[in-house]
Order: C-alpha cells, then structure tokens, then sequence
C-alpha cells in the first residue's frame, strides 16, 4: 500500500486512496487550474477542500507542502522517479500534470514552447494584474479613497485583455490547440463576472475573448472542474 506519511499535510486531510493523486484546491481561478487538468486528463485523483481562511492555509500540516500558503497543492503517489512528489504553484502543476501524461502541451518541442510562453504570461501577468484589479474595485482595497491604485489595475486589466483579444484572432485556442495555457487564463477572465468588473474592463468589446470564455466554459471537464472541491 502507497504511504504518504511522509508528507504532513495528511494528517489534516487524509487520504482515503492514496494510490491516486491528491489535490488540495479551492476553486478559485487558481485552484480550477489544477482541477480542470485533472478532469481534462482523466488522471484518477481525491480533491480535498482547502479553504482560504488562515485555519487551513497558514496550518502547520498545509505550510508543510506549500510555504507560500497558497491553492492549489498535489501529492503524486506515483512521482516520475518512482516516489511520491508534492508540488505547489499553479502553474508548476499544469506543467507536471501535462508532461505526465502527455496532454495538452502540443505535439512538438516548439509547440511546447510556445504554450508555456502563454502559461508564464498567465502567471506573471493576468493572473497577479486581475487578482488586483479584484482587490481593488471589489474587495477591501475599495475603501481606499485614493482612485491611482484602483485605475492602474483597470487600465492593466485592459491592456491585458487587448493583448489576449488580438492573440484570439482567427484562432480558437490561444496557442493552437486547446493546452494548459488556456485552462491556465481562461478561468482568470471568468473571474471578471465574480469581481463584478466586466463593464469596467470593457469586457463585451472584446469579441474574441468573450466567444473564448463561451468555447472553454462548455467544455464538459471544464464545467466539472469549476466546482472541485465543492464549496459547501
């Protein structure tokens, strides 16, 4: 039988299999990311709901896989030197997730490369820019009577969604076919309708994004990845 004992963080959430993957998430537009993957890929995994109070993610058992007390988070029992790997940052996950399996990365070295060109632009860029901009224009950071934070992170949320809107053109998926780079930005434009910034952004002029959201949102692995682990 796998053991995971070595790794802490079971000891809060136990694992009820651990032969399969372990993922602790909350689905936010990160802790999708890791959720959608796992749908999409078919890998067989038990997610464990994490929640963002300080109770969970500043707890000794959960600092123990990621210091940075941040969603998402995996065990792999059945890591690539042939012991269990855990593994933070979202993007570090997709990463490991699509060269474990072999999907969603592109067909070619240059492919690959081109995709993950779009995941680090995701990770440096949308996601800390928007993440702001909900700070700022929805959450506490709203108080703030000082308006300079609050522009400079619209402004930038629009910059970005002009530049993935211009990437869109003529292409259903932003780098080729369907990859990590799309389930890594997709669920951060989502997010715009939970921050309640869409008309601020000037969303619904940019047509290319928008028809984007609606091809990633039917998708089937998508619409159950949105939801693991269940809030409630």
């Amino acid at each position: 039988m796998t053991d995971l004992s070595a790794f802490p963080i079971t000891r809060k959430w136990p694992a009820q299999n651990p032969k399969v993957l372990q993922l602790y998430s909350f689905p936010t537009p990160n802790g999708v990311k890791a959720s959608i993957m796992l749908e999409e890929t078919g890998l067989e995994y038990e997610a464990h709901k994490v929640t963002l109070a300080d109770a969970d993610v500043k707890s000794p058992e959960f600092l123990s896989l990621n210091p940075n007390n941040k969603i998402p988070a995996i065990i792999d029992p059945n890591g690539p030197d042939g012991e269990p790997i855990g593994l933070f940052e979202s993007g570090a996950i997709l990463l490991y997730l699509a060269e474990k399996t072999g999907k969603l990365i592109g067909q070619t070295a240059s492919d690959k490369h081109h995709i993950t060109q779009w995941l680090m632009f995701q990770m440096g860029g949308v996601g800390p820019m928007l993440g702001q901009l909900g700070f700022f224009y929805k959450f506490a950071g709203a108080e703030i009577e000082d308006p300079r934070p609050r522009e400079r992170y619209i402004n930038e949320a629009k910059r970005l969604l002009g530049v993935i809107d211009g990437q869109l053109e003529g292409r259903d998926w932003i780098a080729g076919d369907y990859s990590i780079a799309d389930i890594a930005i997709a669920p951060w434009l989502n997010g715009l309708n939970f921050y309640g910034a869409t008309e601020i952004v000037e969303l619904d002029s940019r047509k290319n994004v928008l028809a984007y959201l609606d091809r990633f949102m039917a998708r089937p692995a998508v619409q159950r990845g949105m939801n693991i682990p269940a809030r409630d």
